[in-house]
């Protein structure tokens, strides 16, 4: 699985390699087609449970993950390669090309676990003083420019940011907000509210 992610990724930054280095739809569209799409798919409903669905989300939302790819406040061995042969122009046309797109319908495996993270996302844990994801996040997930989509994201990679949050070594949320939720968070809780999530 890490030797095929790493020959997409190698194939990918080849190509981007070739793309003219101009900020426009067509070349934003180019790049979702022969960089992003082994891992998003060219419309953003990618198959693979680690990387997330980028369909539907919010612009701005998309725009400052790039952003903090390229500087440095976010780090993955896998986004890394590519953010770094990206231009700063070509952040905001990806992000539109992304948010443009449609989001397929997301699935539920589990419906018993999903109902207790409705519960979690429509009203919190007041025990533990975890707020309603809701609250952020919207009725339904459907995010705002500042907080983004939810609905439909695959549990895997939902859960793994949770940990992410809930362990610090994600720390590119706005105002410490993610990582003072997640903390509170038990494992449980991050698996539950991803399946309810993963079925928006």
């Amino acid at each position: 699985m890490a030797h095929t992610l790493v020959g997409r990724v190698a194939i990918g930054l080849l190509a981007l390699a070739a793309l003219p280095a101009s900020a426009d739809p067509e070349r934003a569209r180019e790049l979702a087609a022969t960089v992003c799409a082994a891992c998003h798919g060219a419309d953003g409903n990618g198959p693979v449970p680690a990387f997330p669905r980028l369909a539907g989300l919010q612009r701005e939302y998309i725009a400052k993950q790039l952003a903090d790819y390229m500087n440095g406040r976010r780090r993955s061995e896998v986004m890394g390669p590519v953010v770094a042969d990206l231009t700063a122009a070509d952040v905001e046309p990806l992000a539109a090309h992304y948010s443009a797109q449609k989001p397929a319908p997301g699935t539920v495996e589990d419906r018993a676990l999903a109902e207790t993270g409705r519960k979690i996302f429509v009203d919190g844990n007041p025990d533990t003083g975890v707020p309603a994801c809701m609250g952020c996040h919207l009725e339904g997930g459907r995010g705002n420019p500042r907080f983004p989509r939810l609905a439909g994201q695959h549990r895997e990679y939902t859960l793994q940011q949770m940990q992410q949050f809930h362990s610090g070594t994600r720390t590119n949320d706005r105002g410490r907000v993610m990582r003072a939720l997640a903390e509170r968070m038990s494992e449980a809780e991050m698996k539950a509210v991803a399946e309810y999530i993963a079925g928006l």
